[in-house]
């Protein structure tokens, strides 16, 4: 009887210990609030050094669909101006601010992921579509959610996947070597991607002291501090280039 209790002790000893110790890793839930007197932070990313010429893809299934238009290699777009293309920009501690955005759509058109980084919100569904009308298949390789490899032919229009856990997914098609892309799944609304220019834009930030993070699937990631303050916008402009 003695033992049986000693061990009861141990027990919740134990299991109260293991709770004490995960509550300083638990991140705060985000917050969504009214942003009335939000600021913007803008900017753009620049290439350094002579920007490369994307290699042409070579198309060697389903010609009569996916070779209707030439397509290069998308992995580093780099515009006249150096700007470069699909770099995702965050801010790394933020935990209250706008709403949520509504769930994204992956398109796969003309044997392309397009647009080539999705950003989807955790726990909303993400529409995929298959606009090509033949056979595709999406393989995603995530870690933190749960990987699917999900054939998707010609008939299957549109379906629809959730993830739960914030991270970054890289996509492929088993039907078509040359098809990737990424999911960007976040956990608030203060992510986006450059455009051609390189240009990007986070509006309705609550004023305060931040993290952003610059992320892009060849070159890496960098960071920069930045301040908001209320109804103003803060101009940034940061460098990548090859390791």
């Amino acid at each position: 009887m003695q033992r049986t209790r000693n061990n009861t002790v141990w027990s919740i000893l134990l299991a109260l210990v293991l709770s004490l110790g995960a509550l300083p890793h638990s991140a705060p839930a985000y917050e969504e609030i009214e942003v009335t007197d939000g600021g913007t932070i803008a900017g753009t990313v620049q290439f350094t050094g002579d920007p490369p010429t994307p290699a042409k893809l070579e198309i060697t299934k389903d010609v009569d669909v996916c070779g209707k238009t030439e397509k290069v290699e998308e992995s580093l777009l780099v515009g006249p101006n150096k700007g470069i293309k699909n770099v995702v920009v965050s801010i790394t501690n933020i935990q209250k601010g706008k709403p949520l955005r509504n769930g994204a759509v992956l398109d796969q058109k003309d044997c392309v992921y397009t647009p080539h980084v999705v950003l989807s919100p955790v726990n909303t569904p993400l529409r995929i579509l298959n606009s090509d009308g033949i056979l595709h298949n999406v393989h995603t390789h995530s870690t933190k959610n749960p990987p699917f490899n999900r054939a998707q032919p010609k008939f299957r229009k549109e379906m629809t996947e959730t993830f739960a856990h914030p991270e970054v997914i890289k996509v492929t098609c088993d039907a078509h070597g040359w098809m990737s892309g990424w999911l960007v799944i976040h956990e608030h609304p203060y992510y986006t991607v450059t455009d051609e220019a390189g240009a990007f834009e986070l509006t309705d930030v609550p004023a305060g002291d931040y993290q952003l993070k610059f992320w892009h699937e060849t070159l890496g990631e960098v960071t920069q501090q930045v301040s908001v303050k209320p109804k103003e916008t803060t101009t940034v402009t940061v460098t990548l280039g090859p390791k």
